[in-house]
């Protein structure tokens, strides 16, 4: 692929970039080039070296070599405050904001024009001015722990212009965004870029790629492929080119023969981290061979349903049964012995340990049974079989089991979850947003994952924003809302906006089914 560029003189210019880790070459000579007031999309595939690039941007990397070049002149980027100091500001896609500050409060910190002598109303209204030139609306006197994460997202951009930022770096932005703060957002780069600061989008989703930028700069594996205006591109040669071959639409199978419940709650009440009813009399069941899909807006007790099924929550009443034994009440521990496996929201909090080589971070769920064990020590021999056969069966991509997991791509760190849950999960495998962030291939593989063990006849519960793969995955779909299970469907014929209505509260879907 040719690289074409714009008419406009560029802003921006990264020459020949490389940077590797050890064992993993993050970048081989990559170009880009940004022109002022343009949104251009950094497209690729989990692992093709994307947020590694816009980290040597915006200094929290240095290149091993190579140039960079803003307004025709070098310059010299050796950490954030460099970065800022040439107008360039990153929102990453795990905020940094303080929770029990004001949004007013969070966007002074440590900026060097706050001012001397402080009042609430004063930042208070700094902050409004901010948002009237940035179209950005968020209350100034709001604390960060009581706003939704597209606000929270706000409150980081202004943060970054606030500081005087021309080139703003996005990472991933929209991957925990509803769809409707997904549009407020893209409208907000508009008005940027109409402003004439420039943005660099890192995304992997084609539609909004398409949707949002000017151009688009692809990568595959670290290295460079070039640079087209989206006028010339579609969904399905971009995916070709990001994954290196032809990726079609994935069908998955739906309708199988179910056997025996495995998994069943009864009238099960649970309570959030705040003391607040967060589940109420859910009933549920799952068959053996079944794949049922949990919808639902973000916060209505779908986290509190994972930790109850998985034992990481108590229940204040209900039962939990597995193959008809109750097993209410037992630890985590026990339940993963019983065979029920857990795929958590956040892989890198909750799933794995970042620091940790993939070798102990594939035997966590093994390590105190033999062969694994040893008396009190590991036995290393067993300890590196079994994770060389994870990495192998879950096709996780990694120079070695030596390889500490923080280098490797988001999606290679999902498919070493998976394998490893999926390897424990005989009887039950949770699965909470397994495809979050993730690229098309990996996305796939992983729900070829949860639908290869649904068909080895495993019960698998799968949640998800996405109401996409929810209706292409599931065999039954059910909507949670507001803690309790309002409706449950067959997914074969199952009406896109009735799900959303349930979704949302409506009482007239479950009427109209009814009649």
């Amino acid at each position: 692929m040719s690289g074409i560029t714009s008419d406009k003189p560029p802003l921006l210019e990264m020459q020949g970039i490389w940077k590797s880790f050890p064992g993993v070459i993050a970048n081989r000579s990559v170009d880009l080039s940004l022109c002022a007031g343009e949104v251009q999309a950094l497209l690729g595939e989990n692992g093709a070296g994307k947020t590694t690039l816009m980290n040597i941007l915006s200094g929290l990397y240095r290149a091993d070599k190579g140039e960079i070049f803003i307004d025709g002149n070098p310059v010299n980027i050796r950490n954030p405050q460099d970065a800022f100091l040439h107008g360039i500001g990153m929102v990453h896609q795990h905020f940094r904001l303080v929770d029990n500050l004001s949004v007013a409060e969070n966007i002074h910190l440590g900026w060097d024009q706050t001012p001397r002598i402080l009042s609430k109303e004063k930042l208070s209204l700094r902050i409004k001015s901010l948002m009237e030139e940035f179209g950005l609306d968020c209350d100034p006197n709001a604390k960060i722990e009581n706003l939704s994460v597209g606000e929270q997202q706000r409150v980081e951009i202004m943060k970054v212009l606030a500081r005087g930022a021309r080139i703003l770096i996005l990472d991933e932005p929209t991957s925990v965004l509803t769809p409707q703060e997904a549009a407020e957002l893209f409208i907000a780069l508009r008005k940027m870029t109409e402003d004439g600061r420039s943005v660099i989008f890192i995304s992997h989703k084609l539609d909004e790629v398409l949707e949002v930028s000017d151009r688009i700069t692809v990568l595959r594996r670290g290295k460079y492929l070039g640079c087209l205006p989206k006028e010339i591109c579609d969904a399905r040669a971009l995916a070709r080119l990001m994954v290196g071959a032809h990726v079609g639409e994935q069908k998955y199978q739906v309708k199988r023969s179910l056997g025996n419940p495995v998994l069943e709650l009864q009238a099960v009440t649970a309570l959030d981290d705040r003391g607040l009813t967060a589940l109420e009399d859910v009933d549920l069941m799952i068959r053996e061979g079944e794949l049922l899909g949990i919808a639902g807006v973000s916060g209505n007790g779908q986290l509190e349903l994972t930790e109850v099924i998985t034992g990481l929550r108590r229940i204040q009443k209900g039962k939990i049964l597995i193959r008809e034994e109750d097993w209410t009440g037992k630890s985590a521990a026990k339940l993963a012995a019983a065979g029920v496996g857990h795929i958590p929201e956040d892989r890198t909090k909750m799933g794995l340990m970042p620091n940790l080589p993939v070798l102990h971070n594939a035997i966590l769920r093994e390590y105190r049974n033999p062969p694994i064990r040893k008396g009190l020590l590991l036995n290393k021999k067993p300890a590196a079989g079994l994770a060389a056969r994870l990495v192998e069966e879950g096709d996780v991509r990694v120079p070695n089991i030596g390889t500490m997991v923080r280098v490797l791509s988001g999606g290679n760190q999902q498919k070493l979850l998976t394998q490893r849950e999926i390897d424990i999960a005989s009887r039950v495998l949770v699965a909470m947003h397994p495809t979050r962030g993730l690229d098309i291939a990996a996305t796939e593989a992983v729900r070829r994952a949860l639908i290869e063990h649904r068909n080895n006849g495993v019960a698998v519960l799968l949640i998800s924003e996405d109401l996409d793969e929810i209706m292409t995955t599931a065999d039954r779909i059910a909507v949670i809302y507001e803690g309790q299970i309002t409706d449950s469907i067959d997914a074969i014929g199952a009406n896109r906006d009735e799900i959303g209505m349930l979704m949302g509260g409506s009482k007239t879907a479950m009427r109209n089914r009814d009649d």
